[in-house]
């Protein structure tokens, strides 16, 4: 069984007993926690898509830990004008592991 999740503005497809890094979520590491924004839920051959979100249907997961991406760089410059800018970011993130989907 999968289904796929809407969390941070992103959409991800997630089974039982997957680990996925979403962005952070304010929960405490060993927490479980639900997620609610279920679009789709498929088993087999049988698939059932939400208007938008599914109602009733839930995902479990617990979280793992919290931590930081890799460091991604920008470089930004004009040429003949003597202008650069260098930037970085590192986006927070919340690894969590899928317990249960129900639907």
């Amino acid at each position: 069984m999968y289904a796929v999740i809407k969390t941070g503005g992103k959409q991800y497809r997630v089974a039982a007993g997957e680990k996925i890094k979403v962005e952070q979520i304010p929960a405490d590491v060993g927490s479980k926690i639900t997620l609610d924004q279920v679009l789709m839920v498929g088993e087999g051959e049988s698939v059932k898509i939400g208007t938008p979100v599914i109602s009733g249907a839930t995902v479990t997961a617990s979280v793992l830990s919290h931590g930081r991406h890799d460091k991604v760089k920008i470089f930004k410059m004009r040429r003949r004008k003597h202008y650069q800018k260098h930037q970085g970011h590192r986006q927070n993130y919340t690894e969590i592991r899928i317990e249960a989907i129900s639907a």
